[in-house]
């Protein structure tokens, strides 16, 4: 299909003007019947009346009942009507499915997927027949991570299927060459402290490989239009740049309750102390990609640290419940005594404060709310539209490519890069170009595009810019020495505030999955509008349930446009 996704502004101003749509409930209620099936009003109040039920709460009842069908009724039109998804096409472009995610299956000698269960996979997702995914022919132990998931459906904000994410960069083209590029030295430069990269000598040829790509290379550049070592791996918004790598709400500590919360982690350990990395040659490669577990596990250091290392932030992600960095950022900004967003309705009120509305506790459960519907939200799009391969199956393909008399189209530029002693040929293993990955597994056993812990990070930081006044200045920043183990007083001029940390930490926990090998620059970026649309969605349900005289949440998207809900 060929119809043209609506832009940004149309969305949103349909988004923005919900509210309007929401005042008329008798004409939603009739136009609500087009789609069948909904129980009538009257019908509802007889059935009330028969059980025995009291009657003064039907008003309320009926205003309910309304609002719940003018919501659905919005939904069922974004979905059925404006919004056409596809993927980049390379699905179709490949016979022997080389750009398509099939980790899990068996796969052949050659390292490519057996057809039969790469057939039985998509006749599965295809078919939406829960029996059918029980057929699934398996390489391994490991199991294919919940392809259902973007198939249910939920009863608040977007559905799954009414979202858009623009195509991923194709097989072929020179801006995935570019990722990949990144992904390599984002590994070699694991081990490396954030802090020394402006004089490190591999961060310094990192940069300049990456400048060479143009403007292929999505990541941030400079005023001169290159990329510096400074601003390797950071995200675009103009938080990212500002201050230390890793945000604020990685360091200080917290409430959990009664509990002290300290935010020194236990990580892996680096290579110069016994640590390890993955899946660096054919053997070890193809058994990952069959899904065959790891017979060994993390090295973990003995001595906690703060996040100071691409290893560090690795390990983090690795295990992190999925939202708790946003959570921890949350009682971080209540600790430190952050004001809530002006509009808030309890900020000038002489006899109330806010709870379950417009206090804490509503904001805590907004961050849980909103995660587990954008992971429905991105595993949709992950398995119905795009089955992007991972960056270290693109790898093998051009490790055989480049070394073993393979034939995949992939962009001359990787090839020239890893054959090149002045590129990254001077810093992988000679005739080596398997991506080292941080974890034993590798990546998990479900597609690239979009990414989970992007799409959570996009949703759950947006739930927090519009409840917290985001100018706030953040006292005292700080940033973790070499070693982790202390905390330095921040030493740069940049001011930090509530809206850039809150971004930056975003960026921070997608663009770390890509440091350990598992993701691309774009499924970080892009997961992380989809995060931001889903939950602006979710908010824009929630605002008109709300009994107070409320103007709407306002804040300022990734992007930089500030919106109003």
């Amino acid at each position: 299909m060929n119809i043209e996704k609506p832009s940004a502004e149309k969305l949103e101003s349909d988004q923005l003007d919900r509210r309007k749509f929401f005042g008329n409930f008798g004409k939603a209620a009739i136009a609500a019947a087009a789609i069948g099936g909904l129980p009538a009003i009257d019908n509802t109040a007889k059935a009330r009346a028969q059980i025995g039920q009291p009657q003064p709460g039907l008003p309320r009842a009926r205003k309910c009942l309304e609002f719940r069908r003018t919501a659905a009724l919005i939904n069922y039109e974004q979905t059925s009507i404006r919004t056409v998804r596809s993927g980049n096409d390379d699905d179709r472009r490949y016979s022997n499915k080389i750009a398509s995610f099939s980790k899990g299956l068996p796969h052949q000698a050659n390292g490519e997927v057996d057809l039969s269960a790469y057939s039985a996979m998509i006749s599965a997702i295809e078919s939406q027949n829960s029996a059918a995914f029980e057929a699934i022919p398996m390489g391994g132990d490991r199991k294919l991570v919940n392809p259902q998931s973007g198939l249910a459906m939920d009863i608040e904000g977007r559905d799954s299927f009414s979202l858009w994410m623009r195509p991923a960069p194709a097989f072929a083209s020179r801006e995935i060459a570019a990722e990949i590029s990144e992904n390599y030295w984002m590994a070699l430069l694991r081990d490396v402290p954030f802090s020394q990269y402006a004089n490190n000598p591999i961060a310094a040829a990192a940069a300049a490989d990456l400048s060479l790509y143009g403007d292929d290379f999505k990541g941030p550049k400079n005023a001169k239009g290159a990329v510096s070592p400074e601003l390797l791996f950071r995200g675009l918004t103009s938080g990212d740049a500002k201050g230390p790598y890793m945000s604020q709400f990685f360091y200080h500590s917290c409430k959990f309750g009664a509990n002290d919360i300290n935010q020194q982690m236990k990580t892996a350990r680096p290579i110069s102390d016994g640590g390890a990395n993955y899946g660096t040659d054919f053997t070890a490669w193809l058994s990952l990609q069959n899904g065959i577990s790891p017979q060994t596990g993390d090295i973990l250091d003995p001595t906690l640290r703060f996040v100071r290392s691409g290893r560090d932030i690795c390990q983090f992600v690795h295990v992190d419940v999925l939202f708790q960095a946003y959570f921890q950022a949350f009682l971080i900004l209540s600790g430190i005594g952050a004001p809530f967003d002006q509009a808030n309705p309890y900020l000038n009120s002489a006899t109330q404060e806010g709870f379950g509305t417009f206090g804490g506790p509503h904001v805590a459960a907004l961050l849980c709310e909103v995660s587990t519907r954008a992971l429905k939200a991105v595993w949709n799009q992950k398995w119905v539209v795009h089955r992007r391969l991972r960056p270290e199956v693109y790898a093998e393909r051009v490790d055989r490519t480049a070394f073993h008399g393979a034939s995949y189209p992939v962009h001359p530029e990787i090839l020239n890069s890893v054959n090149s002693q002045a590129r990254l040929g001077g810093h992988l293993p000679p005739g080596n170009a398997f991506l080292p990955l941080a974890f034993p597994e590798g990546s998990p056993l479900h597609p690239s595009y979009g990414a989970g812990h992007a799409t959570v990070a996009g949703a759950c930081v947006t739930v927090l810019k519009a409840f917290f006044d985001e100018s706030f200045v953040i006292q005292n920043p700080v940033e973790p020495d070499p070693t982790g183990q202390v905390l330095l007083p921040y030493s740069g001029s940049d001011t930090l505030t509530v809206g850039g940390e809150l971004n930056k930490i975003a960026s921070n926990i997608a663009l770390g999955r890509n440091i350990a090998g598992v993701h691309w620059r774009s499924d970080g970026t892009e997961s992380m509008k989809l995060g931001e649309e889903l939950a602006i969605g979710i908010m824009s349900d929630q605002k008109d349930c709300f009994n107070e005289q409320f103007s709407g949440f306002t804040l300022t998207k990734f992007d930089g446009r500030t919106v109003t809900i």
